[in-house]
């Protein structure tokens, strides 16, 4: 499978082949499943408190000055309750909420209300008198219509603008990744209303302290130069507000999907942060979902078919797309990977779910080895973010269990 003592792209210290055997989070996979069975979760508890201090030393290191940053961990990717209180105990870190129940959820896990961010669409009125009753939460509003009903509820609140610099990006310019660019986007206030949010805020006794934009998902090194324009370009935005103490950049920070791909470099991205908000008295906010949880969780599936139809050799496993849908939706690698090494024999297959849909396909044409049987397990990386929060139970096979390990 591969030549000896040469890692795969994707091994790494918590994750790896040792004499043959996978291990992840310091446990032997076969040891970990032994117990839950499949379809079966895990989270290393550990691999994600570690990323968030690489980003605490990244932007401490690059910002050079205390209180300049905050870090809070958008939930959506990866909610699961023992991970969020892991967090809570274990790093310095708020998270970032778009929804009501996500706020409760925070709530029950430990968080306080200036732990929290909050940024959604579309809010109901309900939604805005929980957020007028919890004035501590860190509120953006995305609309001339949040900013005019929230006034129904409270006033003399801080309150953040959610921006639309008509800039996008997103893992390999993935155009279903990208929050803004040249089509109109349902998300932020765009120049041409700018002047009349503020405005609006002024007349109901608001007080704008913060600047949020989120342009996209999943970027790399090779889309660093595009990030330093997105945020040349809110430089218009902020300029023009006079209680600026926070600029919320959201999230996006992306973690390798196949080979080609590299780690991102966090030095070269927080200084790009520096050069344009550094040593200017306001805290540099992100909101990283994906690089905390998603290379910190795997999803392990088992083989119930193999057979060749024409001229295509099938895998399928007893799960589908249901559980993680990101392969399907977006068109991001899962890569599969066997549980024991046991050829160096490789053979093209396609890898399929359960799931009665045509889309169902994990894996077009990937080199596996020959000797996959029914009833081997298979583990699919990168699962940690973006596949437990977004599943459902189509086809009523939803079934699947959460673990995490620390």
């Amino acid at each position: 499978m591969k030549p000896q003592n040469k890692r795969l792209w994707w091994e790494r210290q918590d994750l790896c082949y040792q004499d043959g055997v996978l291990f992840f989070a310091g446990k032997p996979v076969t040891d970990l499943i032994r117990t839950t069975g499949t379809p079966a979760f895990f989270y290393n508890g550990r691999r994600m408190l570690q990323n968030i201090g690489r980003l605490h030393k990244a932007l401490d290191h690059a910002l050079d000055q205390p209180g300049a940053h905050k870090i809070f961990y958008a939930i959506k990717a990866n909610r699961f309750a023992p991970v969020l209180t892991y967090i809570k105990n274990g790093a310095k870190c708020g998270v970032d909420v778009c929804s009501p129940c996500e706020l409760l959820h925070a709530f029950s896990c430990g968080f306080n209300c200036n732990d929290i961010s909050y940024t959604a669409h579309a809010m109901t009125d309900d939604e805005l008198k929980l957020l007028a009753d919890n004035p501590d939460v860190a509120l953006n509003c995305d609309s001339l219509s949040t900013i005019r009903r929230l006034a129904r509820f409270c006033s003399h609140r801080k309150i953040g603008i959610r921006v639309n610099p008509a800039m996008g990006i997103g893992y390999k310019d993935n155009e279903t990744l990208k929050y803004s660019g040249d089509k109109t986007t349902k998300f932020g206030i765009y120049k041409e209303q700018f002047d009349d949010a503020l405005q609006l805020a002024e007349k109901n006794n608001f007080i704008v302290d913060t600047i949020h934009f989120h342009t996209g998902c999943g970027y790399l090194n090779n889309q660093l130069s595009l990030f330093n324009e997105i945020l040349h370009a809110t430089h218009w935005f902020l300029d023009q507000v006079k209680d600026l103490a926070f600029v919320n950049l959201g999230g996006g920070l992306g973690v390798p999907h196949d080979m080609d791909d590299a780690q991102l470099d966090l030095d070269a991205w927080a200084s790009v942060i520096n050069s344009h908000f550094g040593g200017k008295g306001i805290t540099v906010c992100v909101e990283p979902g994906d690089y905390i949880a998603k290379d910190s969780g795997i999803l392990v599936l088992e083989v119930n078919t193999v057979e060749k139809k024409r001229n295509t050799d099938f895998v399928s496993v007893n799960g589908g797309f249901n559980l993680a849908i990101e392969p399907a939706f977006y068109g991001l690698p899962c890569e599969p990977v066997v549980l024991t090494q046991k050829t160096d024999k490789m053979k093209p297959v396609t890898i399929v779910g359960n799931i009665n849909e045509a889309l169902d396909v994990w894996k077009n044409n990937f080199s596996m080895p020959d000797q996959i049987k029914e009833k081997d397990p298979l583990v699919f990386i990168n699962a940690g973010g973006y596949a437990s929060s977004m599943m459902s139970d189509h086809c009523m096979r939803g079934q699947v269990s959460e673990n995490l390990l620390v």
